[in-house]
């Protein structure tokens, strides 16, 4: 396969689970600031209307089949993105289910290991493939954005305290990792949402779960996924140079 050489300040940027939702968000807000999206998703078709949006704003995106959760899967699709859009800069580690919602004790143990490949072994395989492309291509600036979660904090009793476990060892991810790489100039960073306004919770069996915690947020309302995107768009830039092993809390004060 032809590999291409990037453009002036054009630049690699990975987004995992970027076809709709707070991804699909991260995705158009990086593509607009002139970085080239690599965008993994199940279903690589399914993201035709939003490559069509990329490339109407300007932007230069792509969608690539990946399952988080397999090593050949991971290796495969940040082989191909490279070699279509150039060396990697920056992964945004987006993936992630929450299963059912519901009390844990009723909680099918397949959900409980599906949940957890997917969310953190998902993203401490994504984030190990990108270190090793780091280090493969030296360069300046380059990051991992984790998306974590405000149930990591709160732990979601009732709903999914499985989910919310995940998100609190993707934060202890994050600091330990940041540390381990800070000397190599890579920075690993996390951006833990509220409750955003997308599918997620019509796919958890809750579409109305957003105007009921509404109410409970002190803004008085949930968050927009552009919101979340514009706080992973700093952390990837040069304003967060000197940011590391942070978890930037985007939840209208929940």
């Amino acid at each position: 396969m032809e590999r291409r050489t990037a453009l002036p300040g054009s630049r690699l940027v990975i987004v995992t689970g970027g076809r709709s939702g707070i991804g699909a968000a991260i995705a158009r807000r990086l593509a607009r600031e002139g970085h080239r999206v690599a965008i993994g998703c199940r279903r690589p078709e399914d993201a035709a209307p939003l490559l069509a949006a990329i490339a109407g704003e300007g932007g230069e995106a792509l969608a690539l089949k990946l399952d988080v959760a397999r090593e050949a899967s991971v290796a495969s699709f940040f082989a191909e993105a490279e070699a279509r859009l150039g060396p990697l800069h920056a992964l945004v580690n987006n993936a992630g289910i929450t299963g059912p919602l519901g009390a844990f004790r009723d909680l099918d143990p397949a959900w409980m290991r599906r949940v957890a490949e997917v969310n953190l072994i998902g993203t401490m395989l994504c984030a190990q493939a990108a270190l090793r492309r780091f280090a493969a291509a030296d360069g300046e600036g380059r990051s991992i954005v984790n998306i974590s979660s405000v149930a990591a904090q709160t732990g979601s009793p009732g709903e999914y305290v499985h989910y919310a476990a995940g998100k609190a060892a993707v934060e202890a991810f994050t600091l330990g990792l940041a540390r381990e790489v800070a000397a190599q100039g890579i920075r690993v960073n996390a951006v833990a949402p509220g409750t955003v306004n997308t599918g997620i919770h019509a796919l958890a069996g809750d579409p109305g779960r957003p105007a009921r915690i509404a109410p409970r947020v002190p803004m008085g309302r949930v968050g927009e996924p552009e919101e979340i995107a514009e706080a992973v768009a700093w952390l990837i830039s040069g304003a967060a140079s000197y940011a590391t092993g942070a978890v930037l809390r985007v939840t209208g004060g929940l």
